[in-house]
């Protein structure tokens, strides 16, 4: 009678160890993934990350009005989106003019920082993309329109209202979550 519960009790850590030996053995499984499919999936991801970061933080800024934005603005304290960078092993941020400048950031994505500030200054059309970065990131970067209540918030600048949201995909955490059979 004294060992059932002990027989019990190690069953449960059993079918854990079951879940997490699977899960391993799946990352462990050799993928063929192409460049164009990583970029495809990180622009993908990127977009649904953004679409749901944007939500949250629009609701946050609504809760706050006229409060102090600069923290929602750094998304700090955000639960919905420190649960995405866990969940998919990223990095979410959103730069202002001040951010872009940098020295931290990749020469090449300064570069392309520089172009959204171009565009923005002659009030052309921006768009969203994803640079392979030093070929271990991938970065996808997708500017905030300007009647966005997040820009009218968040932008350092009410001349040059520009803010972008930035996700960096790490390319080994890209193939680990990626599911070969859902791959175009």
């Amino acid at each position: 009678m004294l060992l059932l519960p002990a027989f019990s009790a190690c069953n449960s850590d059993r079918v854990q160890n079951t879940r997490e030996l699977a899960l391993e053995m799946n990352d462990r499984k050799i993928k063929r993934v192409t460049d164009a499919q990583l970029v495809s999936t990180a622009d993908e991801w990127g977009k649904a990350l953004v679409i749901t970061a944007r939500k949250s933080l629009t609701n946050e800024l609504a809760k706050t009005p006229g409060g102090p934005a600069t923290p929602l603005c750094r998304l700090e304290g955000l639960p919905v989106i420190q649960k995405l960078e866990k969940q998919y092993a990223v990095s979410i941020d959103l730069l202002s003019t001040e951010e872009m400048k940098n020295p931290a950031l990749n020469p090449k994505e300064r570069e392309l920082l520089d172009a959204y500030r171009y565009n923005a200054e002659r009030k052309l059309e921006q768009s969203d993309n994803v640079q392979k970065i030093a070929d271990t990131l991938f970065v996808y970067n997708a500017p905030v329109p300007t009647d966005d209540p997040i820009c009218r918030t968040c932008a350092d600048s009410a001349a040059l209202p520009l803010v972008i949201w930035r996700v960096v995909f790490n390319k080994r955490e890209i193939i680990r979550r990626i599911n070969p059979r859902k791959l175009r």
